[in-house]
């Protein structure tokens, strides 16, 4: 080793297979000294930390993504085999690769150590064996001999417990010994090809020489397992988290929403009062406050909700959902695992699509995110109270209001209309081979807090990173569109009337006049782009309403529409909404996790003209049934 690289920071490289506590030894290392990017090229997550040894040494940690085996069968499997090998573009080779195993799980994570062995030795570099969870296997009685593990592998073997202070202590200790004596691993006594009989006989003699088990699995898991993966007890169990999760995501944001908002509305006062009438006022309030505002409120969503995932998932609960909704899911083309971020999406499409990541398959995973929108998001609700409220009797069906009647049935359409366009997907994709769901099923424990904490904090941040950026400048073009040219002298109606926005609007008409829409809807539609909850306010904006609020917005709004709107044009816009990709926000996330301006483009097409069709066929039906 160069005096240039033991002054340097080392690289290690993290590797494991999923569930093995490999990134809560990321964060007991290198705790808040982390950086979250994405690997250049792909969507797949880059996670690197750095930290100083009691020696004095620093290191600089690569957290690579899980994998079970380095014949990659996913994105993240060929990132992680890659990097390991020095081959991904800007990534140098790992000057010590530290493989990470579960001690409770050792009959499947050993083999990949056997892999990343052999991968260790090809490209010269010495390799660090750390058997995590050494804690829960004491309590379920397992016995791993690490010294014969040790003297069988070739490669120094630690004990670790990520989940405490000082549980990667003798793993710190053993990498500065290695990078002192670099010595590669000794080359094994078999092929430790992936595919290899040889590798499978390797793992059970380590099992049998090293390891003493009393049962394969924990008896608690084996209880629980009865439950949660029980055919109908366990879909009414998931049932009942999913509810959770929807009301907590729903509601419990809420109150920290209204916050923002009210922050919102007080910065912009203060600023629009400081500064005089013009241009830079209406710029600074109207375009960057309101779109910085437009963004950030959506956090408290994103942070519930990934609050939620991170737990299920660090709990061993969230595989065993995937593998119950597998089946169903299927038929449509997706997986067991799409199943949370298409729930998630009912609150709103960015935390939804976000929430993708944990999606292997990278079509399952496409497929996912091009359908989420057309989940019934909470922004459509001020639209659908507008004009249930205006145009439908609330009246009795039965034991049943018939306006609670037609908004269940604008959810179920968004919903089948999500699974027949995922099932469209599927026949249309060149690759119809079929990708079986394969999930570890690992014990159940209990969340570590600074894991969770760690993990919302990445997720926010990466949320406000990514996203802002677009949403402000798109929101800064509409403001623009919205302002300019001002109404000219004497103007009698609204100034959106004669903006950008405005001539925009007329001139859309004679697009939208086959679906019912007058101009009025036409130019609602533009600023209602920003956030679909928008057109209620800029519809109130356009009929010269001077309302406090969006509640009051619609309360004046529903007498003026119920005398100048006709049934049918009521009709046509509710389905409208449930198509229609009116917001920036889900297309900026679009573009940010699939790294595709094309993805973007075949989206909002596709959702355009599905908002078209279904409005243009109610439209035509409203009034040949009369009700024009």
């Amino acid at each position: 080793m160069s005096a240039a690289t033991a002054t340097a920071a080392l690289r290690l490289a993290l590797v494991g297979s999923p569930n093995c506590g490999k990134t809560a030894l990321f964060n007991q290392l290198t705790g808040s000294r982390q950086k979250v990017a994405n690997y250049a090229g792909v969507t797949v997550e880059r996670k690197e930390g750095r930290f100083h040894a009691p020696s004095g040494r620093e290191y600089a940690l690569l957290d690579l993504p899980g994998a079970y085996s380095l014949d990659a069968a996913s994105l993240d499997e060929a990132v992680t085999r890659d990097v390991c090998r020095g081959f991904y573009p800007g990534e140098p080779t790992p000057d010590v690769l530290v493989c990470v195993v579960d001690a409770t799980n050792l009959r499947l994570h050993l083999r990949f150590a056997l892999e990343v062995r052999e991968l260790a030795r090809q490209v010269g570099r010495p390799m660090v064996l750390a058997v995590n969870m050494m804690d829960a296997a004491q309590r379920r009685g397992i016995a791993v001999d690490l010294g014969v593990l040790e003297a069988e592998l070739g490669v120094p073997v630690v004990p670790t417990v990520a989940v405490r202070h000082d549980g990667a202590a003798e793993l710190v200790g053993a990498l500065d010994r290695t990078v002192q004596h670099p010595q590669p691993p000794r080359a094994g006594l078999i092929d430790a090809s992936p595919a290899g009989d040889a590798l499978h006989a390797e793992t059970r003699r380590l099992l049998a020489l090293a390891v003493d088990m009393p049962r394969r699995t924990a008896k608690v898991d084996d209880t629980l397992d009865r439950l949660l993966l029980h055919p109908a007890l366990g879909l009414l169990s998931l049932a009942v988290v999913m509810f959770l999760i929807f009301q907590a995501v729903y509601a419990w944001a809420t109150p920290v929403m209204d916050l923002i908002d009210a922050g919102t509305v007080w910065l912009g006062e203060a600023v629009g009062g400081a500064l005089p009438e013009g241009p830079l006022n209406s710029l600074l309030v109207d375009g960057i406050i309101a779109g910085l505002g437009g963004v950030i409120i959506f956090l408290p969503q994103i942070v519930i909700l990934f609050a939620f995932i991170l737990a299920l998932e660090e709990s061993g609960y969230l595989p065993r959902a995937a593998f119950l909704l597998d089946r169903l899911m299927a038929g449509a083309g997706l997986s067991g695992r799409s199943f949370i971020p298409l729930l998630s999406s009912f609150a709103c499409a960015i935390p939804g699509i976000m929430a993708t990541r944990s999606i292997q398959d990278p079509r399952d995973r496409l497929a996912t995110i091009m359908v989420a929108p057309l989940m019934t998001c909470s922004a459509r609700l001020p639209v659908y109270a507008l004009l249930i409220g205006a145009f439908i009797p609330a009246q009795s069906v039965g034991i049943f209001n018939l306006q609670g009647l037609v908004l269940f049935a604008l959810y179920a359409a968004g919903i089948l209309s999500a699974l027949v366009v995922a099932w469209i997907m599927k026949k249309w994709r060149r690759d119809k081979s079929e990708h079986a769901l394969m999930l570890e099923l690992p014990s159940y424990r209990l969340p570590h807090p600074r894991d969770l904490l760690i993990g919302l904090w990445e997720r926010a941040w990466i949320f406000l990173r990514r996203v802002g950026g677009i949403i402000l400048a798109l929101t800064v073009l509409l403001w623009f569109l919205l302002s300019f040219p001002g109404a000219p002298e004497g103007a009698t109606g609204p100034a959106i009337d004669y903006s950008f926005a405005g001539r925009i609007g007329h001139a859309l008409t004679a697009v939208f006049a086959p679906i019912g829409f007058n101009w009025q809807i036409c130019i609602a539609l533009i600023p209602g782009m920003a956030a679909r909850e928008v057109a209620v306010s800029s519809l109130a904006t356009v009929y010269a309403l001077q309302a406090a609020d969006e509640a009051a917005a619609t309360e004046a709004l529903t007498p003026i529409i119920t005398d100048t709107w006709s049934l049918a044009t009521a009709l046509s816009l509710l389905v409208w909404f449930i198509y229609a990709p009116q917001c920036i926000s889900t297309l900026a996330t679009i573009k940010r996790e699939t790294g595709s301006w094309r993805q973007v483009a075949i989206a909002t097409g596709y959702l355009f003209a599905l908002a078209y069709l279904a409005a243009f066929v109610t439209y035509r039906v409203a009034l040949a049934l009369g009700a024009g």
